[in-house]
């Protein structure tokens, strides 16, 4: 099998790219941006960020092995004295784009990508474990989704690859378009709308519009489509179109390809779940918790038995499923259990999170320690406000809040029913938490990236 290279001709392909010592040029089999991370045969683009400038490190990529270097034409002046092939282009970050598509040109694995509103890491890791029982399976590394890591991703992949799984993400009109032009998947899935990033998308058919280019790109290549039945803006998207799957849950939605049942939970609050598909019946009591993500698991099941997955390896996949860092993480202690979602928060995915409080039926306390929503734009005061039916329908018996938005959910709570408390300071909740008496009871802390609600689960592990 031949190892996947860049050629001079291949750069000679990159928008406005200029080459300086193009006799020198050798071929290239790998693509990096960290100056501290190149191999020999490698090509190093200078990329210019908030905190950082790849141009200061251009001479240690070189010093490193580094045999070619991209750069901003207006640097060059800097680097003139340099022996080795030096690419100036107009734009680096549009540059690291252009080469991705072209490596991704000479790759021969599918590449399955995904989107939605949530659930998309907690999907893209369980597709990659699944396919790993059959495949080999390179995939999107923590939450590198943007116009920046999906193309790094892509350069990531090689010819011993038979699958990519890719993650996409946005918060800007255009970025899924971008990336779905850069990945050309052949096959897409998108997870579910939701209220996330409106601050940008105004309403849930702006975050439609922005995930569906993920669908139309992917189709255009007459690619292969996953279609969530359940979600009320996804069950029709490419109604006619013949190249897709349907999966769901709800039977009033009509027939699916892939149905799916909740039939229970385990003592533990771990869902159980029935899979029908053709002639297969899988039914699996999963290792995570939540019931979306009995969802989340059904859509990865769905990709499996489309690229030929045996009800034997899908069963012996999901044995080894474990939640994703920080979202619904479950930490079980001597007398209380501790729910780490801190990796971020919109509507739908606190709904989710406080529904699974509820399923730990032997603890008494029901305790949620929440911060901010973030990038919720008008709605925002409105859409913390609405939780405050979450908090009743699961229970809640206690409910602990900080940031400038959850003080209008604490103010929606009757408090001579649930005890509650808003928090001005951090170091003051950190103060209560760490003096909580934990016994009995069953928390969840959980908020938007900014709110680092990740410190208040240290402080809740270290009070034991």
């Amino acid at each position: 099998m031949n190892k996947i290279k860049l050629t001079i001709e291949d750069i000679f392909n990159v928008p406005t790219a200029e080459i300086f010592n193009p006799d020198n040029f050798k071929p290239v089999f790998s693509v990096l941006i960290d100056s501290r991370n190149i191999v020999k045969n490698s090509l190093f683009i200078a990329l210019r960020g908030d905190r950082f400038d790849g141009h200061d490190f251009v001479r240690n990529a070189i010093k490193n092995g580094s045999t070619a270097v991209v750069i901003d034409k207006k640097k060059y002046k800097n680097f003139n004295d340099i022996n080795i092939p030096v690419v100036t282009v107009k734009d680096t970050t549009k540059a690291l784009g252009d080469i991705s598509k072209i490596w991704r040109n000479k790759l021969h694995t599918k590449i399955i990508a995904i989107t939605g509103s949530n659930g998309k890491t907690s999907i893209k890791e369980m597709i990659a474990l699944l396919l790993n029982e059959k495949y080999s399976v390179n995939k999107t590394i923590g939450n590198n989704n943007n116009h920046i890591g999906v193309p790094l991703t892509i350069l990531s992949t090689n010819e011993k690859h038979d699958i990519l799984v890719l993650e996409l993400g946005t918060n800007h009109f255009g970025e899924i378009k971008y990336t779905s032009d850069v990945a050309k998947p052949g096959y897409a899935l998108i997870t579910n709308i939701g209220d996330s990033h409106l601050e940008f998308f105004k309403d849930r058919k702006g975050v439609y519009k922005e995930k569906e280019a993920l669908f139309r790109i992917t189709a255009e290549r007459n690619g292969f489509l996953f279609i969530n039945h359940d979600d009320s803006l996804l069950k029709n998207a490419f109604k006619n179109y013949k190249n897709k799957i349907n999966y769901g849950f709800k039977l009033q939605n009509g027939n699916v390809d892939v149905q799916g049942k909740l039939t229970g939970f385990t003592d533990k609050g771990r869902p159980i779940i029935e899979i029908n598909y053709k002639n297969k019946k899988i039914k699996q009591s999963l290792p995570i918790y939540g019931e979306h993500n009995a969802l989340n698991y059904l859509a990865a099941v769905s990709v499996g038995l489309k690229l030929g997955l045996t009800k034997k390896e899908i069963e012996a996949g999901t044995k080894k499923l474990r939640a994703v860092d920080k979202r619904l993480n479950v930490k079980n202690f001597k007398d209380f259990i501790l729910i780490d979602d801190t990796y971020n928060a919109n509507p739908e995915s606190m709904k989710y999170a406080l529904e699974l409080l509820l399923k730990f039926k032997t603890y008494k306390r029901k305790i949620a320690v929440l911060g901010d929503m973030f990038e919720l734009g008008k709605e925002q005061i409105n859409l913390h406000k609405k939780l405050a039916s979450y908090i009743y329908k699961n229970k809640i018996t206690e409910l602990y809040t900080i940031g400038k938005k959850m003080k209008y959910l604490s103010g929606s709570i009757d408090g001579s029913k649930i005890v509650k408390k808003h928090f001005r300071t951090r170091e003051s909740l950190k103060s209560f938490l760490g003096n909580m008496e934990h016994s009995e009871s069953a928390i969840l802390v959980k908020g938007s990236r900014g709110m680092n609600m990740e410190e208040f689960i240290i402080v809740l592990e270290q009070n034991l």
